[in-house]
């Protein structure tokens, strides 16, 4: 059971479900796509998925599109510039850029679920200019300055 859920509008256009978390503890709902004939992608190859969905975010959070492990795991396929945000004062629809990083072609079916949505507060950040930052014992050391690498 959700615990104070933050009511979201929306409007569904497709005929699939609208989204909804699979289980209590999932963070993201799935979306699906909003298509009329199997969509074909060859290796490599990315497309701009619909969904039919339409949402109105509430101010200071926004909506992020983030690949479905299973879809990637199991066809190659996920989402490019992800995890995709979509803005508070968006109201068009939700499209999802998928890509097929298989060897295969590989072919999305209408109502397929395509990728999961994640709603995330945002903060704000008001610039503060300075000369110098605080020191650190890691200064300015970038990738691979861990080990981790």
């Amino acid at each position: 059971m959700l615990r104070n859920p933050i009511a979201v509008k929306i409007v569904n256009s497709s005929s699939n479900p609208l989204p909804a978390y699979a289980t209590v503890g999932s963070s993201g709902m799935d979306i699906y796509a909003h298509i009329t004939h199997p969509l074909s992608l060859l290796p490599f190859e990315r497309s701009l998925v619909s969904t039919g969905i339409f949402v109105q975010i509430p101010d200071g959070y926004e909506l992020q599109i983030r690949p479905r492990s299973g879809l990637a795991l199991k066809q190659g396929i996920t989402c490019l510039n992800s995890p995709g945000t979509i803005d508070a004062d968006y109201r068009g629809e939700i499209k999802v850029l998928l890509v097929n990083l298989s060897a295969e072609l590989q072919t999305i079916e209408p109502g397929s679920r395509i990728a999961q949505m994640v709603l995330q507060k945002v903060e704000k950040i008001s610039w503060l200019a300075v000369e110098n930052l605080d020191e650190t014992t890691r200064a300015a050391g970038g990738f691979g300055h861990t080990g981790l690498l």
